[in-house]
């Protein structure tokens, strides 16, 4: 079904919205456009009785959830992101990826290992012995990545924080390359 209307903004309105979802102002029609099949998905659900949301986490919930594939590409977003379009703190972005992870783990499935395929293919190798660093600003991929790491082996190394570094983790050559093959990344390689 084509759905279409028009909405008025100001010129600050738009100026505003585009920084906060990281577009430039003419690309804004076509960004919104996710933003607005993942509003109509969640009232079409509400009011078929599949979604009949009574608490307001749930309602946020089931929102990220529409929007990881309308909005993000079937890949889970960082909590700053979250943050910026809920007007959340980074502890309740953390806990609303957290839930959303954990509730539609089964629906979610491909967007998680989708994500932890990008982030694989997103490493650089300190060495050629490693380790591989990412930086990520989610605590909550790199959890899935070491629950993905327990689940292929448990002796193998958990990726951890770099030291001295905000958002910057390491990862072990043997579990690097378990995960890239578990997952079907192409791993990246040493570039000296």
């Amino acid at each position: 079904m084509d759905i279409q209307f028009n909405l008025t903004l100001g010129a600050q309105e738009i100026a505003e919205i585009a920084q906060i979802i990281g577009c430039s102002q003419a690309q804004l029609p076509n960004a919104l456009a996710g933003y607005g099949k993942s509003a109509l998905q969640e009232y079409l659900a509400m009011m078929r009785g599949q979604k009949a949301l009574k608490r307001g986490t749930d309602i946020l919930e089931y929102r990220l959830f529409l929007m990881v594939e309308n909005v993000f590409g079937g890949r889970i977003p960082d909590e700053q992101t979250i943050s910026k379009i809920f007007q959340t703190t980074a502890t309740e972005s953390r806990g609303l990826l957290r839930s959303i992870i954990s509730k539609y783990q089964y629906l979610l499935r491909d967007a998680i290992d989708h994500t932890l395929k990008w982030v694989l293919e997103g490493a650089a190798a300190e060495t050629a012995t490693g380790p591989w660093l990412v930086t990520m600003n989610s605590v909550n991929v790199i959890e899935e990545l070491n629950r993905k790491l327990a689940a292929i082996d448990g002796t193998l190394a958990s990726i951890g924080k770099k030291r001295g570094s905000v958002a910057t983790y390491e990862i072990t050559k043997s579990s690097y390359e378990h995960l890239c093959t578990v997952l079907g990344a192409t791993p990246v390689a040493y570039v000296p």
